[in-house]
Formats: C-alpha cells, sequence, structure tokens
C-alpha cells in the first residue's frame, strides 16, 4: 500500500466493508484505489462508510427498541437514583455496559413493590439496546400463559427459540404467577433452558425462601434457585416504597388548611 495512504484508513475500510458482509469489496477496494493512484480519495470514502455504519446502527437500536417491549418512559433518565443506595446504583450503571452478558450472568432484583425494582431493571434494558443487545421485556404471567399456550399447541419448542433469540428476558414480577403446577413447570422449563446460555432479569418481591410459594415442589424450588444463582447478580432494594411515598404526600397536601379560607 502506498506511504500516502495512512494504513489505519485501509484498515478500517476493509473492517467496514467486512462488518457489511461484502468480502469481495472489502478485499478489492482499497489495493485497486492504490493501484489506480486514487489513495487520496480513501479518506473520504471511509467517512462515508462510517455513515452507513452509523446509520444501520441507529436502525437497528431502533428495531431492537421496538422488539424489546420495553416501557418507554423507564429509563436511567427518569430513574429516581437519589432514593437508591449508591452501591445500587453503581451496580446498576455497571451492568448497563453489557461485560456481564458474555458469562449469561442473571440479574436478580429483590424489593417489596413500589421500590423501584422495574424501572430499574428497564432502565438497564434501554442502556444494553444503546449497545445493541437484544432484550425482551415480558410480565412473568403473560410469558407463562403464552409459554403454556404454545404447548397446547405443541409450539413450545419453537416458543422458546424466539425467546433465544434475545440476549436477555427480563422477568418482571416473579412472585405473582399463578401457583398452578403446568405454570410452575413451563417456567422452570424456560429457566432450565436459558440456563448458562442466555441472561435472565428477575424481579420479585418474594425472598428465595419463600419460592416454594412459586414451584410448590421444594426439589424444583431448589433446582431453579440453583440454575438462576450460579451465574448472577443480586440487588436488594431495601427503600421504602415510592407509591407509598406519593400517597403520603398527596394526603399531606390534602389535609393541609387553605391560608386563603383561614386568612
Amino acid at each position: 500500500m502506498s506511504r500516502a495512504v495512512p494504513p489505519a484508513v485501509g484498515n478500517q475500510i476493509t473492517a467496514l466493508l467486512t462488518g457489511f458482509a461484502l468480502t469481495t469489496v472489502a478485499r478489492e477496494l482499497v489495493p485497486r484505489f492504490v493501484q489506480a493512484d486514487h489513495h487520496a480519495a480513501l479518506p473520504l470514502v471511509l467517512d462515508v462508510l462510517q455513515q452507513e455504519a452509523d446509520e444501520r446502527q441507529e436502525r437497528r437500536i431502533t428495531r431492537l427498541r421496538r422488539a424489546s417491549r420495553l416501557p418507554p418512559g423507564k429509563t436511567f433518565a427518569t430513574l429516581d437514583e437519589g432514593r437508591l443506595p449508591p452501591s445500587l446504583v453503581r451496580h446498576l450503571h455497571d451492568l448497563a455496559s453489557g461485560d456481564f452478558l458474555e458469562e449469561a450472568t442473571n440479574v436478580l432484583a429483590f424489593g417489596l413493590p413500589g421500590v423501584g425494582k422495574s424501572h430499574a431493571m428497564c432502565a438497564v434494558g434501554h442502556a444494553l439496546i444503546d449497545h445493541g443487545h437484544a432484550v425482551i421485556f415480558m410480565p412473568t404471567y403473560n410469558l407463562v400463559q403464552d409459554l403454556l399456550a404454545a404447548k397446547r399447541d405443541l409450539q413450545l419448542p419453537r416458543a422458546l427459540r424466539k425467546l433465544d433469540a434475545f440476549a436477555v428476558l427480563i422477568l418482571d414480577d416473579v412472585g405473582y404467577i399463578q401457583q398452578s403446577p403446568e405454570e410452575a413447570e413451563i417456567l422452570f422449563t424456560l429457566l432450565a433452558e436459558r440456563y448458562e446460555r442466555r441472561s435472565v432479569f428477575i424481579t420479585s418481591n418474594l425472598i428465595f425462601a419463600h419460592w416454594d410459594r412459586i414451584f410448590r415442589d421444594q426439589m424444583a424450588t431448589a433446582a431453579a434457585i440453583d440454575r438462576l444463582v450460579h451465574h448472577s447478580v443480586l440487588l436488594e432494594f431495601d427503600v421504602p416504597s415510592f407509591r407509598t411515598e406519593q400517597a403520603k404526600r398527596r394526603g399531606k397536601a390534602s389535609t393541609r388548611p387553605d391560608r386563603s379560607m383561614t386568612d
């Protein structure tokens, strides 16, 4: 390659074209420009290709966000981090990088209703999508019912494969699923299917000691917990309920005397 062409420029062009699956162009473009003494145009070619890469990434992120079913308003920008312990906030932002996905690490968020578990997990989900990772958010009860219907139609393997396309499955409110044996079995099947291959986020108001209410059978409960915690990050939302605090503030406001009536 001509000395007038910085190697980095040629390497970046080749890498971008390879990423576009244009293997022949990736192999031929830079050498042919140099041979034709058009090497001075390569920085411009790189600029146009980088613009194409950026726009492709934007379109991919738009598609991922649409498929994720994440509530659009539950992001880090709207998360009241001041209510959460600083160590918990740091954990959440560390997760947003997506490094944990290499080992299919699970994230388990526990706390009482209204403490921000779902919002926090959704915020991490949105951040992961910004990095190009596929995420899907589903209330546990709804997903269990969908999988039961797929099983009745002999389509359960296909339904599980569709979920497998997502690097992260956010199961919201695990403690609220109905406790029939069929529902417990399908939830266990889902967790076993993703074990050590894909990450699961779980929000629950039930600590592990009470998960026998979900699976009913002690051995199934132990097996499910073992798979979840083997590679996992546990987050405890030990804070007051946000909704309860709001209700208290509204109650105080409504009982406060109207100065215009008393002055």
